[in-house]
């Protein structure tokens, strides 16, 4: 095996062990046996964990798997994000923002994306000398995309929050 295939397959498993290990904390602390409303990061933990490592191995799915782990982070980012907007205690430091709310669980997930798309810039690469994306910041896969996707969706779950209480 060439070093481009271990390297592939080593973010791979990078992936799979990050997802699974998110998975399984998020199952210990809201189990879906619990709240019917636990079974969306509950499927969502098994679409990162099982399916989008098998996506990633193949080239012609790449680009779905980017798609995909890419818009599970920012659901997640988005959702964790709020609930510890709304059950924040204590006086707003960075002490505070940082050890009690779910800071750690987002800043897992943006590690999720990253390896997700060191995987997708590693297959995009036509040689070792290929020069740094070029192109329009803001058209995909450039991450000026993801930050108006992020930016959008964020938009949408805050409105759905402030129009349906």
């Amino acid at each position: 095996m060439n070093r481009k295939i271990v390297l592939k397959c080593t973010l791979i498993a990078g992936l799979f062990f990050i997802s699974i290990g998110g998975w399984l904390l998020h199952l210990r602390i809201h189990p879906p046996t619990k709240d019917t409303d636990f079974y969306i990061p509950f499927i969502a933990g098994i679409l990162s964990a099982f399916c989008l490592p098998l996506l990633f191995c193949f080239r012609r799915t790449i680009a779905l798997a980017y798609i995909i782990n890419g818009f599970l982070v920012m659901i997640g980012t988005i959702t964790m994000a709020q609930f510890s907007i709304v059950n924040f205690k204590g006086p707003v430091t960075l002490t505070n923002i940082i050890l009690t709310t779910l800071f750690a669980d987002i800043a897992m997930l943006w590690g999720k994306f990253t390896i997700g798309k060191a995987i997708f810039d590693l297959e995009s690469l036509k040689s070792d000398a290929d020069r740094s994306a070029q192109g329009r910041f803001l058209r995909y896969p450039h991450m000026g995309w993801w930050l108006i996707h992020l930016f959008a969706l964020s938009l949408v779950y805050a409105l759905g929050n402030i129009l349906w209480k």
